[in-house]
């Protein structure tokens, strides 16, 4: 997959410059990544195995583009600034497309390109922060552990119990970060 590093603090789409391959970069940092066809059934199969496999019991679905999300430039703000969670964030993109930026060991940004069929998880902790790319339409199904808890807790969170066991799993050689994906 293609990422995007140096991205300093611009929201927008036209960051295509730099672009390097880092496949080790995801179990580095504990994101978890998979690719799937959403319009195949072999998909589907696959997709109820990683969510039985990691407890993923609840979906629902998001549409962000202009006319379809309520107060959409107000929440795409929302999602580009920089905040991390206390559970895991899971998205599978169905349609359309996106940047999930994410802090590397550094605390620098790397720039994660989801398109169609992209599955990602960025683990409890991580800092990061989402927009559209170019397209301006993303159709992602977002999953759960359990209910669906969606709490963004901005930048800075160092004293957040959660944030500091991931700092704590970065610095011990990513022992427990990131398990099995493809």
């Amino acid at each position: 997959r293609c990422l995007e590093a140096g991205l300093g603090s611009c929201i927008g789409h036209n960051f295509l410059s730099n672009l390097q391959y880092l496949p080790c970069f995801f179990s580095e940092i504990g994101v978890l990544y998979w690719h799937l066809d959403p319009k195949k059934s072999e998909s589907e199969e696959e997709l109820a195995k990683i969510r039985k496999d990691r407890g993923y019991n609840y979906m629902d679905y998001l549409d962000i583009c202009p006319g379809k999300l309520a107060n959409f430039e107000e929440k795409l703000k929302n999602f580009f600034t920089e905040h991390m969670h206390a559970d895991e964030e899971i998205r599978y993109c169905l349609e359309g497309g996106g940047y999930f930026d994410v802090r590397d060991k550094d605390d620098k940004w790397v720039r994660i390109w989801i398109k169609e069929g992209d599955m990602i998880v960025l683990p409890a902790g991580i800092y990061h922060r989402f927009t559209l790319d170019a397209a301006n339409h993303v159709k992602l199904m977002r999953l759960f552990l359990g209910e669906p808890v969606w709490t963004a807790h901005n930048r800075p969170q160092e004293d957040h119990p959660v944030r500091q066991e991931y700092v704590k799993r970065l610095t011990d050689d990513n022992a427990g970060l990131a398990l099995a994906a493809h």
